[in-house]
């Protein structure tokens, strides 16, 4: 008797319905001679899909990683969610984690979308690979972020035990400046900011706080004509509160990071950062 042939449509068929790995659809089918009722059967019994069961389940623990190139110039910053911490702490989803920062550094994608389709190993992409550990784990996993960033010198930092990461990136190379990268990408973590500087924050948020400003002003009784520069005043701290170079250092609040940075090389910029933290 002739082994049955399954083509990759059948196979790609049954992994939509399923949310099984792409080699875990295609041994179903041969087990059950081609007939998807029974190859979805097989992957139940198996526990494989499971992803369709949990899907609106929410993925809020996991791990964050972030790798460098050996040169230093790129960095890029990976977060795999789960939806109990017992699993984030498990050695091989630490490690699987690391496997997918390892790709996205290789290959170096511009978006979440084209690392997910990227080769994990051949015949297998990483959002196959994903779905496969949805069914081996048993509970909701998911590829949830990715950011990359590339400078003269990037420099990360993993913050809370895998929990938060973050890239810095400077625009002069030198070992003396790796501190300096790292108290940056410390502050970050810490303080959360929104944008790098002014420029950087988005128009709509801009024009949000403009509002807010001028309606707490009229609250406090303040003559209609003084409203914009009141609220022109708040804008200006929640850039100080909001916008990493303007931030207060906190190291030493004396200073703020654009001034910090400065006090190391007087031609020092930070010319961009990547914050990712579980949640």
């Amino acid at each position: 008797m002739s082994e049955i042939k399954i083509t990759a449509s059948e196979v790609k068929k049954l992994r939509d319905i399923t949310g099984a790995g792409m080699m875990d659809c295609k041994k179903a089918l041969k087990e059950s001679e081609g007939d998807f009722d029974k190859a979805i059967e097989f992957l139940r019994k198996k526990g494989q899909k499971v992803s369709a069961k949990r899907a609106d389940r929410e993925a809020k623990e996991g791990v964050v990683r972030a790798l460098i190139s050996d040169d230093g110039t790129k960095g890029v910053i990976v977060k795999l969610s789960s939806e109990t911490d017992f699993v984030a702490k498990n050695e091989d989803f630490i490690n699987l984690t690391n496997k997918f920062a390892e790709i996205a550094l290789n290959i170096f994608p511009d978006t979440l979308a084209e690392l997910l389709a990227a080769e994990f190993e051949p015949g297998l992409t990483v959002a196959e690979k994903v779905a496969e550990q949805v069914g081996v784990i048993g509970e909701k996993i998911e590829l949830a972020d990715y950011q990359k960033l590339e400078a003269p010198m990037v420099v990360s930092y993993i913050h809370m035990g895998n929990k938060a990461a973050v890239l810095v990136g400077l625009n002069k190379k030198d070992d003396n400046f790796v501190e300096v990268g790292r108290n940056v990408a410390m502050q970050a973590a810490a303080m959360k900011p929104i944008a790098l500087d002014k420029d950087d924050v988005d128009a709509s948020i801009i024009e949000k706080e403009i509002e807010i400003g001028k309606e707490q002003a009229r609250n406090e009784g303040k003559p209609e004509e003084l409203l914009e520069r009141i609220a022109m005043g708040k804008l200006n701290k929640f850039y100080k509160e909001n916008t990493l170079l303007n931030q207060a250092y906190v190291k030493d609040n004396k200073m703020d990071i654009r001034t910090y940075v400065k006090s190391a090389d007087k031609d020092l910029v930070v010319t961009g950062f990547r914050h990712v933290k579980l949640g």
